[in-house]
């Protein structure tokens, strides 16, 4: 079912509210608050993988936020990425977290800090037990329900990994918003993988698709988001076309498929991160 959104009012929180400095602090004299607690684990061969952790007091659930691109955040010692600051779920971190949810902000393994960052690795087996190690870990500290929510190819990722996990390791719930679903042949051969590369028919957990009718990016046509659901089994699912916000001007390219553009729900992030909310809860977004 695809459920069309009036447009909903527009929210000026930005990063700034994930990693602000204090009102009152002097100019040059106060180090930005941390955005949250930085945790490395172990995973596979001799890597590591850093995420940051941060929870309101008493959670009802966890997200761990797979972000697009090449997934790496470059992280800094005090949680805050210091790339994709424009990803459409690093700048949820607020909405979520006034929501009570807790987020695990999720950076490459060690061995892809690269410019390709994660490249083809988004569905590896490795990649989808590094990130059950991750869920497990979320698990452990919050004693909560913890959902994968991944955008853009972070789609490919959590999908992957709602594949092939099951156990403490797997997500309680699947969250794909602006899902690649169209790649073509280039340089680098992982350019055309795709969410359809991943054993959808194996997602058995609640799944919410989530994309824009206005979404100009190439690789993530909104109208082919029914055929995720086609393929997945899981035991509760919604399709959902956000409309609104300031739109884009011009053909499908692949620089929409930035930040600041319908493909990240630019000025629209809090109401997107509501109805995520209410479908984790068990409503409908």
């Amino acid at each position: 079912m695809t459920v069309a959104l009036p447009a909903p009012l527009r929210l000026g929180m930005a990063m700034a509210l994930l990693c602000a400095t204090p009102a009152l602090a002097q100019p040059n004299t106060a180090a930005p608050a941390a955005c949250g607690e930085v945790i490395t684990i172990p995973t596979h061969g001799s890597t590591t993988t850093r995420y940051t952790f941060a929870s309101p007091p008493g959670a009802k659930a966890a997200l761990v936020l797979l972000a697009g691109g090449g997934g790496h955040l470059d992280l800094d010692d005090k949680g805050c990425p210091r790339a994709l600051t424009g990803n459409s779920l690093v700048v949820s971190i607020p909405h979520f977290h006034a929501l009570g949810f807790a987020t695990a902000l999720v950076d490459a393994p060690s061995d892809y800090f690269g410019d390709d960052g994660l490249g083809g690795f988004r569905i590896a087996a490795d990649h989808a037990e590094d990130l059950g190690k991750v869920i497990a870990d979320v698990r452990a500290r919050t004693k909560a329900p913890v959902w994968i929510a991944g955008t853009s190819r972070g789609a490919i990722s959590a999908a992957n990994a709602a594949a092939r996990l099951s156990g403490t390791t797997a997500a309680d719930g699947l969250v794909l918003t602006s899902a690649v679903m169209y790649g073509n042949r280039g340089q680098k051969s992982w350019v055309i993988q795709t969410i359809f590369d991943t054993a959808l028919e194996s997602i058995r957990v609640p799944v919410l698709v989530v994309g824009h009718a206005g979404d100009k990016c190439l690789r993530a046509p909104p109208d082919q988001m029914e055929r995720i659901t086609a393929r997945t089994n899981g035991v509760r699912e919604q399709v959902v076309t956000v409309t609104g916000g300031p739109g884009r001007a011009g053909p499908p390219t692949l620089a929409a498929c930035e930040g600041r553009s319908p493909h990240a729900f630019f000025e629209q992030e809090a109401e997107v991160a509501a109805g995520i909310a209410r479908f984790i809860g068990g409503g409908k977004y």
